[in-house]
C-alpha cells in the first residue's frame, strides 16, 4: 500500500469537508459535488505542498 504523510490526509480532509460544505471549486470553477474530484484536488494540493505524496498514475 502507498505511504501517504500526515500532511497529505489533512489536507485530503479539509477538501473533503470543503466539498460537503459545497465550497469546493474546481480548476474551471465548476462545484465539485464528486468525492472522488475532492480526493483529487486534495492530493494535488500537498504535492503542491510538498507533502509526501506517490507519484500519479500515467
Amino acid at each position: 500500500m502507498a505511504k501517504y504523510s500526515k500532511k497529505a490526509s489533512e489536507k485530503v480532509e479539509a477538501t473533503v469537508h470543503e466539498m460537503k460544505e459545497g465550497k469546493l471549486r474546481s480548476g474551471s470553477g465548476g462545484k465539485v459535488t464528486s468525492r472522488k474530484q475532492a480526493i483529487a484536488i486534495g492530493l494535488s494540493e500537498a504535492r503542491k505542498a510538498g507533502a509526501k505524496v506517490p507519484k500519479k498514475k500515467s
